[in-house]
């Protein structure tokens, strides 16, 4: 196979110096953050991906990225964290089965330690998407993050939605997944299997059902997350080469997180998953019931065509601003659904100045 960008390049920040810092979690695996650095400054930025996707969703070279955006924008220090949801790590498609909880509970605590380690009391602001959104705000709801400055959550918050298709994969796709596919995962990478195995045969037949585009990754993402042709994205917001290599910009997702946003969207807020583990002792059974206690502010981003968590982040902000009222905001983007917010070819015109201009303000406060 030929690719037209190299897998997990960094050549689309060519003019920073860009360092990886790995560092490990509380219950024992490995994970790193990508460090792009012009210059110290006092306000730092910390980007975190979604369920499938990576730290690459942020540094993009076949169009202006978020990391180039914000270094020329006077935030000349920014970090990408790769969680263990992160496409660039095995733990989605491998035992044991992490939840959102283990997500909040272990992987941004450790992560921001490492980034304090290097800038010290600097102000942190950080910017998240999808299921990195729900996981980062359980964390911060739940107290075992604090001191960051702002945030600014992409499509879903803590008050998941999504469209009734939708709700009835994640009802029934899980256990037909895994006890009639016989996987604890999917993923896009099922159309280069061997001809006549199980994910090929997935696959073909997702396809079938997919007749807008000839990317037989595209349509596996579709069936993973969303409702539409495609689910997550409008083919008209992406450069062809992004198109072209879906496959590798996201990957497997195991089913234990399926699962979880079931329940979550059952309960309609972020709850815990198992309320009888003692592990999670440290985390609520209801993130939203100390959300208002939060005092960093929060923007809620999300597009306005968004097939895959619908109005959710609209609701999460009427939620919370009936109870801290003027602490946060909300932006809808026009014409945009999920995840092109961040991937779209013209993202860099459409949305990024949205994320400057809020973290400008937050970074300088007026009296």
């Amino acid at each position: 196979m030929h690719r037209l960008i190299p897998m997990h390049t960094l050549e689309g920040v060519p003019d920073a110096e860009a360092s990886v810092h790995p560092f490990s979690t509380e219950d024992g695996l490995g994970l790193s953050l990508l460090r792009f650095c012009r210059a110290e400054c006092d306000d730092v930025v910390l980007l975190v991906h979604g369920l499938t996707s990576s730290s690459d969703m942020f540094i993009m070279p076949e169009h202006r990225n978020l990391v180039t955006t914000l270094l020329d924008g006077g935030f000349t220090d920014v970090w990408a964290l790769d969680t263990r949801m992160s496409n660039r790590f095995p733990y989605d498609l491998q035992a044991p089965r992490s939840t959102l909880d283990d997500v909040a509970l272990f992987d941004y605590p450790a992560a921001l330690q490492r980034i304090r380690e290097h800038t010290g009391e600097r102000r942190i602001h950080v910017i998240t998407h999808c299921l990195g959104s729900v996981s980062f705000l359980m964390s911060l709801s739940a107290g075992v993050v604090d001191g960051v400055t702002s945030v600014v959550a992409n499509s879903v918050g803590l008050t998941p939605r999504v469209p009734a298709w939708s709700r009835v994969k994640l009802t029934f796709g899980p256990n037909l997944v895994e006890y009639v596919v016989g996987s604890p995962y999917l993923t896009p990478a099922w159309s280069k299997n061997r001809p006549l195995t199980r994910g090929w045969a997935v696959s073909k037949v997702v396809s079938l059902l997919h007749p807008e585009c000839d990317v037989p990754a595209c349509h596996m993402i579709s069936l993973m997350w969303g409702t539409g042709w495609p689910g997550l994205y409008s083919h008209e917001k992406l450069h062809p080469i992004t198109h072209a290599r879906l496959g590798d910009l996201l990957g497997g997702a195991s089913l234990s997180y399926y699962r979880h946003v079931l329940k979550m969207v059952r309960a309609g807020r972020a709850v815990k998953y198992d309320t009888h583990d003692a592990r999670y002792s440290a985390l609520p059974e209801d993130y939203m019931a100390d959300a208002a206690a939060v005092q960093t502010p929060i923007l809620f981003l999300t597009g306005e065509v968004n097939h895959t968590f619908a109005d959710s982040n609209v609701v999460c902000f009427e939620a919370l601003d009936a109870v801290a009222s003027g602490r946060h905001e909300l932006r809808v983007v026009p014409e945009y659904g999920h995840l092109d917010v961040f991937i779209g070819r013209t993202a860099d015109v459409d949305v990024f100045p949205i994320l400057l201009e809020f973290l400008t303000r937050q970074a300088h406060p007026t009296p």
